[in-house]
């Protein structure tokens, strides 16, 4: 077997068994994961920024983006407001920073650095509001990582049905001009096998009605797909083809997490939305 398929399906093997870990094990192991993927991703962010070549504030944006994930969990865990305004003036101090750079771009460097915040860190901050268990009238509801774990089925679902049923049938090009190989019949196939999924989900899990889950495949599927194109056309304007190497035969973080972090935003403004 060829050596770099099975560094793949290893290193694919250990990221899905730790993913789900995590997700379904309680708040904590939830909090712990995804604030070190956070703030992994967040750091290969900003050192592919150099490539621009931009300056953002690789070591304050990464900690700052690790305190925006834990407000939105502690927000909702311990139901203060505060937390979140306490994070304002944060956001706004690399501005008084840059006055001491003397840098050409000063602005590129802050965009970087903001974009960073929104890119990476919010998608998975917002899962917090979500999965962390809040106070109601009737006291502390329970951990619901189980929409968390629905999503990323789902996500899955999307992401390898639409390869196989784009190299099986694919014949027109969805996107050329930022990825040659994504079809309409990739994206169509892959739609179709997502609703399927969201049935299969919510027939296993049952943490939301029917209705929610289809409703979340279909985000699912025209978002992730273009979150993917998204961190393809970033790659491709700074001339690099993965994002990282932390993750052997797959990449870095950003691309494993492409469809997730323009998913995300979505899926869980809809959720908060409806509940």
């Amino acid at each position: 077997m060829d050596k770099n398929l099975v560094q793949r399906l290893i290193t694919g093997t250990v990221f899905v068994v730790v993913l789900v870990g995590g997700i379904i094990w309680n708040e904590w192991s939830f909090f712990g994961l995804f604030l070190l993927i956070t703030v992994l991703g967040l750091w290969e962010f900003y050192r592919l920024a150099a490539h621009v070549p931009a300056a953002p504030w690789r070591i304050y944006g990464t900690a700052v983006g690790a305190m925006i994930f834990a407000a939105f969990f502690f927000k909702q865990y311990l139901g203060l407001n505060s937390i979140l305004l306490g994070l304002i003036p944060f956001l706004f101090l690399p501005f008084f920073f840059e006055l001491y750079t003397k840098s050409d771009k000063p602005f590129t460097n802050l965009a970087y650095t903001f974009m960073g915040w929104i890119y990476v860190a919010l998608p998975f901050a917002l899962w917090g509001l979500i999965v962390a268990p809040h106070w109601q009238d009737t006291g502390m509801t329970d951990y619901s990582g189980k929409i968390l774990l629905g999503f990323f089925i789902i996500l899955w679902t999307s992401d390898s049905l639409a390869y196989v049923c784009g190299r099986l049938f694919g014949k027109h090009k969805l996107f050329e001009r930022i990825s040659p190989k994504k079809t309409w019949e990739g994206f169509i196939g892959g739609m179709i096998f997502t609703i399927a999924a969201a049935w299969i989900v919510w027939y296993f899990l049952r943490s939301l009605p029917v209705l929610d889950w289809m409703v979340m495949a279909g985000i699912v599927a025209a978002t992730g797909t273009l979150g993917d194109l998204a961190e393809s056309m970033f790659k491709r304007s700074i001339g690099i083809k993965d994002s990282g190497t932390i993750l052997p035969g797959h990449g870095g973080i950003l691309d494993r997490f492409d469809a997730v972090l323009l998913a995300s935003p979505f899926v869980t403004s809809y959720l908060l939305l409806r509940y």
